[in-house]
């Protein structure tokens, strides 16, 4: 992890969000979804409250509404799921437009789009103001197994180098003149796939014996000190406090 590693959800900034170090904000992200996950579906006015909430933590970073909302997008699977709840949920029918729904279906997709999308746009308000370095040592100040980070760790490594390696092997087919247009090509992919995996099952042969000879035995050394002072962690937990508020005013209004 000493190296750095950008990626296509990182905003560059120097915000007081970006300047907050990686273990506070991926505390502060998780005490809010949970506090999120945790609201009666019934309080609407507290999602609405929530987001809100997040809109100022976007305004304090200087993420723009187009950069987040471009990156929700990876939530539409969860939206077709939700539409299709009040069509073949049980219980209670009711029109809506001459359509007859379920009424625990509109509840329960309301409950996934409210909570999914908040939980979602969190996250990529984490990773717009966060490196993925920054946010692999904020998991090793957790105290997340030591082994899980150093996974987290080579899969952000060698994700891109993996992925090059496809595109060389494209490349290099398309040379050739082939291209895949029918069933009849597959049997050249799944070859260039079995080849792949061949390759970087030996590339992490390489790299693990390289690791051993210069004494790795489990564990990684720790290059920075990630710490947080009280004042740190303070304006970090402004997000979840002010959400731990509203959800206690949801089951009790």
């Amino acid at each position: 992890m000493g190296a750095g590693h950008a990626h296509k959800l990182y905003r560059h900034g120097h915000s007081p969000v970006h300047a907050l170090p990686p273990h506070t904000k991926l505390a502060a992200v998780l005490a809010f979804v949970l506090v999120v996950v945790s609201t009666p579906r019934e309080a609407m006015w507290a999602f609405a409250v929530y987001a809100g909430l997040l809109a100022l933590v976007a305004y304090a970073a200087r993420v723009p509404a187009g950069f987040l909302l471009k990156r929700l997008l990876i939530e539409v699977p969860f939206v077709a799921f939700a539409v299709l709840l009040p069509f073949v949920a049980e219980g209670g029918r009711t029109d809506v437009l001459g359509l007859s729904l379920s009424v625990n279906g509109l509840w329960g997709a309301w409950n996934v789009l409210a909570k999914g999308t908040l939980g979602v746009a969190a996250s990529v308000l984490l990773a717009s103001t966060t490196e993925l370095r920054e946010l692999l040592l904020g998991l090793q100040r957790l105290r997340l197994p030591p082994l899980l980070v150093q996974i987290a760790s080579f899969m952000v490594r060698y994700g891109d180098v993996i992925t090059d390696e496809m595109r060389r092997m494209r490349i290099a087919r398309e040379s050739r003149g082939f291209e895949a247009r029918g069933v009849k090509h597959w049997g050249v992919l799944a070859k260039s796939a079995g080849a792949l995996f061949i390759r970087s099952y030996e590339r992490g042969e390489r790299v693990h014996l390289a690791m051993v000879s210069r004494g790795y035995a489990g564990s990684m050394p720790v290059i920075d000190e990630v710490t947080a002072d009280r004042a740190q962690w303070s304006y970090a937990s402004l997000l979840p406090g002010a959400a731990l508020v509203v959800c206690l005013l949801g089951w009790t209004l």
